[in-house]
């Protein structure tokens, strides 16, 4: 399917090349591709080609067809633009710490997406113990296999409740190995309790992460990355091997 020409984004928070690369390929979400010289990315029902602009930091182009307010509305929330990041990282401690300021000097402009929660767990799910590359192209799988057509053609993630009547088997044949387990518990869990996640993601950070960390496969890191990059809790403090060994 083809897509709209392209068109500089007003909004666009004031990245570089490089910032906006950091932003979609560094970890945080996992259904973004470099093709050519632009990222598209998806998440939810949305498609979106993005690629440092002219006119602007950022321009997009959306599948051909689509309702373009409501996409272009999508693409703010998505990259949480009524979040102030420079001030928050301006309110970081760095003018006292020499170590925090060289972390934040590579990377002005540094944002936080805002993901969908459910599809945000899923993601993480799938990230125990591989790399970003490795992430990606299981979601993908899963994707191809379960998830909804998208405008373009592509498939978007599919729901808990699909995931669980497609069944351990189905995971299995997507290479998530011995993750496709307790993925398909979660999934079954989840099912069965519909309102679950969205009531998590209400709770103060400390109570979502104790009812995150009780289902299948997910502990503290997890549940922090989920926090963090699906609900925006800016108070939640993802800490893997390479954080640990930083912080010490």
């Amino acid at each position: 399917m083809s897509f709209t020409t392209w068109q500089a984004w007003p909004e666009a928070p004031d990245i570089s090349a490089n910032m906006l690369a950091e932003i979609l390929d560094g970890g945080q979400a996992f259904r973004w591709r470099k093709t050519e010289d632009y990222f598209e990315g998806r998440w939810s029902q949305h498609v979106v080609r993005l690629r440092p602009g002219k006119d602007s930091p950022v321009e997009y182009a959306f599948p051909d067809g689509v309702n373009l307010k409501a996409e272009q509305k999508a693409l703010s929330e998505y990259f949480a633009l009524d979040v102030d990041f420079l001030a928050l990282t301006d309110a970081l401690p760095w003018r006292s710490d020499p170590v925090l300021q060289n972390a934040i000097q590579p990377f002005p402009g540094m944002r936080i997406l805002r993901q969908p929660f459910a599809e945000t767990l899923f993601c993480f799910l799938c990230s125990s113990a591989k790399q970003i590359p490795h992430i990606k192209a299981i979601c993908e799988n899963v994707a191809n296999d379960l998830g909804p057509v998208l405008p373009d053609g592509s498939h978007a993630q599919p729901d808990w409740p699909t995931i669980a009547e497609a069944g351990e088997s189905a995971l299995r044949s997507a290479r998530l190995g011995y993750r496709a387990r307790y993925i398909h518990q979660c999934a079954c869990f989840l099912r069965d309790n519909p309102s679950w996640l969205d009531e998590t993601a209400e709770l103060p950070t400390t109570e979502a992460r104790q009812r995150l960390i009780t289902l299948p496969g997910v502990g503290p890191k997890i549940a922090d990355c989920v926090l963090l990059f699906g609900a925006g809790r800016m108070d939640a403090f993802p800490i893997d091997t390479w954080i640990a060994k930083i912080l010490a």
